[in-house]
């Protein structure tokens, strides 16, 4: 590996490594604020499930690139349009868990908090969504993963981030620039990887799952 690069280049390489980190986190609380009202409808009302995991996992497949290309015509170049494509993108992921948090909390606690007079908002707000929320966060660590190594393509709509690196070095036959920008973004994905991990192991229904 040749890092001489990263040497002489260590302001710009930290410039777009902390693009990479907001475009990835705007990205999740994004998706996270459609999947989880989504999933919870589709949770109460199954009918929905099919068609609306069809039409997520049909965007799933369109390749990022003429997802990005496709949205120029409306937005333009640049953030706007790359955070459009990657939350999108996150949508078949997320939802899917959402659901299959919600549908696995056992139907005797929810009994029970309704028998103690909860209203189905305060069961779902109390109730469901924390004993969910270990399923939830896996799907949030696969979808940021799976973000972080999309929104390397968008930097070719000047959306920032680490895939400045990869193209700039491509360009100019730099492999050192291309090493760099490659070993950052594998480092940012472990990263977000194990920080995730950590709050999930640190979540009552995860802490109680373990002592199960």
């Amino acid at each position: 590996m040749d890092f001489t690069y990263f040497s002489t280049h260590q302001s710009d390489v930290a410039t777009q490594f902390g693009q990479h980190i907001e475009l990835t986190v705007i990205t999740l609380v994004l998706a996270m604020a459609i999947a989880v009202p989504v999933g919870t409808l589709i949770s109460r009302f199954p009918i929905l499930y099919t068609p609306l995991i069809a039409l997520f996992g049909i965007i799933y497949t369109i390749p990022s690139l003429a997802l990005l290309a496709f949205l120029v015509v409306y937005v333009g170049i640049g953030r706007t349009n790359a955070i459009i494509a990657l939350v999108a993108y996150a949508q078949f992921i997320l939802v899917r868990n959402v659901v299959v948090g919600l549908r696995n909390v056992d139907p005797i606690v929810v009994d029970a908090a309704r028998g103690m007079g909860m209203s189905p908002l305060q069961i779902m707000v109390k109730i469901k969504y924390p004993l969910a929320l270990p399923v939830i966060l896996g799907g949030v660590r696969i979808a940021a993963v799976a973000t972080i190594a999309v929104a390397t393509i968008a930097a070719l709509i000047d959306a920032g981030g680490l895939g400045q690196l990869l193209f700039e070095g491509i360009n100019n036959g730099n492999n050192s620039e291309i090493e760099v920008g490659a070993a950052a973004v594998s480092l940012l994905a472990v990263l977000a990887d194990i920080f995730l991990r950590v709050v999930d192991h640190f979540l009552p229904a995860s802490r109680a799952g373990a002592t199960h």
